[in-house]
Parts: structure tokens; sequence; C-alpha cells
């Protein structure tokens, strides 16, 4: 099977399309009604006249969109029908509000998991698995290599290399993406280091993770700071920021970035930073493969990532599994969109 003209979620010019309830999935331009599985750019595109997404995410779509959007929200599993089609969101555990889209009708249920992690962290609600008869997964590390370490390893080196750095009288400038994975590693980090500092595109996020009542240690937007000694500081920033006029001003520094892509040693040098941490707000191999398991799913639609690799590997295992067309391949790809610039930063603002 794959999707056709005849299925409940049909692929359109637009994206993703439940033609029953006439609305939108993580549309790829401006339609008229977007449900909205996360903030990230490649799932939610400006202009289109109205937005639905989980009330833990409203703040960050708001932050993304602007205060004009028309954006509505429904709590986790709450159903909305809609042209008789009971629609809900669920929890996805990628970033703060992250949803799956449950889709009910006449008796047949689909879920498009949108991004999704399946460990547990301290600024989203921990992931579900929802049964469905057809489940459309994400494949952003879909090949065997990748599998994550435990999350409290990883931030235990994040703080042992802070520390070394400040013995060294050196900055610690921390790369992570502005929204999501900055906050995780704020959340994560041992806050009596030393001060936090933030660029620009990190701190409008973080403003947004408060107001949802998201607790995170004290930060300074670094057009804010005074006079200080950088080497006894972590600076978290976006990874456009690295190599930039910006990321001069602290002198003598080490440079790493938190990533799933740094369980490739390869990729931390094309990048030209000291460290990398394996660090990722999408499920592994394994976290994959549990999930799709879990949701007892006949058919499975793979998209965004390694799309051949998992399809592959599925219809190996007797599933029957196809591709999913996405204009999007991965996180990677979006490190050049360009933000609303913030007061002295040089702004970016990808996920």
């Amino acid at each position: 099977m794959a999707i056709s003209d005849t299925s409940l979620i049909r692929l359109t010019p637009e994206g993703l399309y439940c033609a029953a309830g006439n609305f939108h999935i993580d549309p790829w331009r401006a339609v008229d009604y977007a449900v909205t599985t996360h903030a990230h750019s490649d799932h939610v595109r400006w202009g289109s006249a109205r937005y639905l997404t989980s009330s833990d995410g409203e703040t960050v779509l708001r932050a993304r969109l602007g205060p004009a959007a028309s954006i509505s929200t429904i709590p986790y599993s709450e159903v909305r029908t809609i042209n008789g089609v009971r629609l809900s969101l669920h929890p996805a555990g990628h970033i703060l509000g992250a949803a799956q889209v449950r889709v009910e009708y006449q008796g047949e249920v689909w879920v498009v998991s949108g991004d999704y992690k399946v460990e547990a962290d301290l600024t989203t609600a921990s992931f579900e698995p929802i049964r469905c008869h057809t489940f459309i997964t994400e494949s952003t590390f879909g090949l065997p290599i990748y599998r994550w370490p435990t999350p409290a390893v990883i931030f235990d080196q994040i703080n042992a290399w802070w520390r070394a750095n400040q013995i060294a009288k050196r900055a610690s400038i921390l790369y992570g993406y502005a929204l999501g994975k900055a906050q995780r590693m704020l959340a994560g980090i041992d806050a009596s280091i030393g001060s936090i500092y933030t660029h620009g595109a990190v701190e409008k996020f973080n403003q947004a993770y408060r107001a949802a009542g998201v607790a995170l240690p004290p930060t300074i937007p670094v057009w804010q700071a005074g006079k200080v000694d950088w080497s006894q500081a972590l600076i978290v920033a976006p990874p456009s920021a690295h190599g930039s006029p910006w990321e001069r001003k602290f002198g003598a520094h080490s440079a790493a970035f938190a990533s799933g892509w740094m369980r490739i040693r390869g990729t931390r040098r094309r990048r030209a930073v000291d460290r990398g941490f394996v660090l990722s707000d999408h499920a592994d191999w394994p976290g994959l493969l549990s999930t799709i398991k879990a949701t007892g799913a006949e058919q499975i639609g793979v998209t965004h990532g390694y799309t051949a690799v998992l399809s592959r590997w599925l219809l190996d295992q007797g599933l029957a599994a196809w591709i999913v067309p996405t204009r999007f391949g991965d996180d990677a790809e979006l490190e050049t969109e360009a933000a609303e610039p913030d007061s002295a930063d040089t702004a970016e603002n990808t996920p």
C-alpha cells in the first residue's frame, strides 16, 4: 500500500491532506487549515489562515508565527470532531508541544508522528505510542549506527567540559538548535558551575518555554551582558553563529555542538568544533523500531530522513512500508534559515 487519492490522508502539492476533514498536517505551503505537529520551520509555514496545535505548544508556535497568526489549541488526547473526522493530538516528546496527529474516520485510524523522541526529558511531555492502522513515521536517524547514549552520561560530559574550560581560562560555547535543543541542554546541565549566557535566537525561545511553565536556569542574553569574564561562562548559541564575528567577542574559547549527528566522527570534523555531544531530540534506530512495533500498524509510511533504509528494513520484516516524499530531508538542511534579528546578535532561528 502507498498513499493514494482514496487514502484517508493523501499527498497533495501542499503536503499531507485529510480530505474528509478538509485540513492539512504540517503543510509545505500556506493553506486554509494547518494542523501543526510542532513549531520547527520544516513543519510549520507562515501564511495559513488557521493553525491547530497542542496547548503545550502554543507559546513556541506563537513565537515562530507572530501575534497576527490565528492559532487554536487542544490539550493532548482531547478529541475534536471536524466534518465527522475525529482528530486528537498526542505527545511526541520531540520539543515543547510536539504532537502526533491521530485521525479516525469510519473506523480507520491513521497517526502522523511528526518528529518524535522516545527518551524522557525535562522540557516536554513524554512520548506516547498510539495504536493505529497506518503510521507515518519520521526517519531522521533511520540507520542502525544511530544509537543514543543515556542522556545523563551526555550531561555529565558537558558539565566536565565546561569545568575543564574554566580551569584552562577559556569560554565554553555550546551550539545547539535554538528551539528545543537549547532548552533541553539548559534544563539538563549543572547551572551551579557558572553563569549562562545566550544568543538572542535562543533567548527568544527560552522566554516561550518559561511562559509555558518549563523551568530553566537563569540566563543572560549576550547582548545585555556588561563586562564579563567569559572564561568562566557557558554561552548557548545556534549552529549558524559558529565561526561568525559574533563568536569572536568571547576571546579564547572551546566550541562544542550537541546533536545526534555527532554520533558520526566525521560530522564533528566538518563542523570544526572541539567537542561533539551526542544529544538528539529524535528517535534513534532502536527507538524507531520499538515505536513502529508499539503502534501495531499494518501500514507504515516513512518520511523525512533515511527513508529508503528504514522502509526497506520494514519490508524485509514482512511489513507493508513505503516512502512518503517530503520537501525536507533532515535538520542539517535548516541551519541556514535566518530569523528575525535580535538586538546586537546575529540571530538565527533553526530547529
